[in-house]
């Protein structure tokens, strides 16, 4: 492991843990507080909402939105950093080996997850820098463990059946539909539990896009669509066993409304925002 060499200002080399990656937050160090002026900054800050709480973060050439708030905690006020979901879910993916296991220590640990770290013991590492005078912080991935299944925990993270798990372990009890994003033709034989579902097909070559529903994503995709048989990306929103029974419903009302704004096969009346065309036929009128 090489040192860097392009480190700009005070340096926090983090050990990357279960709050970091599944809350997207993490106390800032007493130590820190004075040598990154963050009680100079942040001392009036008691709520993500405030304006003032905004320290953008850097990772990987992109920005995401960050946040200091000052937290009254037994002993006195303690400093936090928030993340938005986002660059959580990059974290995720790029430690994947701590993300997994912290969901291991939730599911099988409970109460008592943090000794996870003890039953399989291994470290991955984040750099931290904060600017004080452009109030931004910077993450670079100092070491990340080699995943032991690297396919599978690249697709599982962040996948629809990862994020029910999730709520469950969080407490969140609502019905929730777990939103995916695109994806290339090729990889949809990976989905093997992609169910009960609402999903779009876009075909960038002809210009068409077509919305369906599933009780089994890969199954359907399987049996062919003969509105867009030369689709190349996908995606697809899984929803709650709840609303399993009004799936269809679903499906229709959200290919009415994309025939409000595309052109379409029923001559159903749009805006035209755009050069694709609405490939299915069933349309209600």
């Amino acid at each position: 492991m090489l040192e860097r060499s392009n480190v700009e200002h005070p340096l926090w080399r983090k050990k990357v843990d279960a709050t970091f990656l599944t809350e997207g937050s993490t106390p800032i160090p007493i130590w820190l507080v004075s040598l990154w002026k963050i009680h100079n900054i942040f001392e009036t800050v008691r709520s993500k909402k405030d304006l003032a709480a905004s320290a953008p973060i850097s990772f990987e050439g992109k920005s995401y939105d960050g946040r200091v708030v000052k937290i009254k905690r037994p002993g006195g006020y303690r400093y936090r950093l928030y993340f938005d979901a986002s660059l959580a879910d990059q974290l995720r993916k790029i430690f994947s080996m701590s993300y997994m296991r912290a969901i291991e220590g939730e599911l099988t640990l409970g109460k008592n997850h943090r000794d996870i770290e003890a039953a399989i013991p291994f470290w991955e590492f984040i750099d931290i820098e904060f600017d004080a005078r452009k109030r931004c912080f910077q993450f670079v991935a100092h070491y990340t463990h080699k995943a032991w299944f690297p396919e599978l925990f690249k697709r599982l993270v962040g996948s629809a059946p990862m994020k029910e798990i999730q709520d469950e372990i969080s407490g969140k009890n609502a019905a929730r539909i777990q939103k995916q994003g695109w994806n290339p033709r090729i990889e949809y034989k990976n989905e093997v539990k992609a169910e009960n579902v609402i999903y779009t097909l876009i075909d960038t070559k002809s210009k068409l896009i077509y919305i369906g529903e599933a009780a089994k994503l890969v199954k359907r995709f399987d049996g062919g669509h003969s509105d867009i048989p030369d689709w190349d990306y996908y995606k697809f929103n899984q929803l709650p066993q709840e609303l399993a029974a009004h799936r269809l419903a679903i499906e229709r009302m959200a290919i009415r409304d994309m025939a409000a704004l595309l052109e379409n096969k029923r001559e159903i009346g749009s805006f035209s925002i755009s050069d694709y065309r609405l490939a299915n036929r069933k349309i209600d009128k």
